[in-house]
């Protein structure tokens, strides 16, 4: 079992920044691949970012690139989310994400954090 905890959610103006952060716990981390992905309203969860627990492969979704940058911290099993430059589409609640396997589709996702809401005004 792997546990995700996300934090670091809230309101934001258009163009500022916020970092969410995932609290990883559980089974040893070393052959997952940790993601981000979100959910606004009335929409499907689409994928926005990955990183492998081990090495510094990341990949992120055209819509945030430049934008968003993840990152993880071994040492404290925390994956982090720095967002910049928000854009009121980026308002979603944001969900951390484990899998053994690549992948940008939720359906491949074996587990999930709460979500931490982020709010971007115009």
């Amino acid at each position: 079992q792997v546990q995700l905890v996300e934090s670091g959610g809230g309101l934001v103006q258009a163009g500022g920044s916020l970092r969410l952060s995932c609290a990883a716990s559980g089974q040893t981390l070393s052959s997952y691949v940790i993601y981000w992905f979100r959910q606004a309203p009335g929409k499907e969860r689409e994928f926005v970012s990955r990183i492998k627990w081990t090495g510094s492969i990341t990949y992120s979704a055209d819509s945030v690139k430049g934008r968003f940058t993840i990152s993880r911290d071994n040492a404290k099993s925390t994956v982090y989310l720095q967002m910049n430059s928000l854009k009121p589409e980026d308002t979603a609640v944001y969900y951390c994400a484990g899998s053994r396997y690549v992948s940008t589709e939720s359906l491949n996702m074996d587990y999930w954090g709460k979500g931490t809401l982020v709010t971007v005004s115009s």
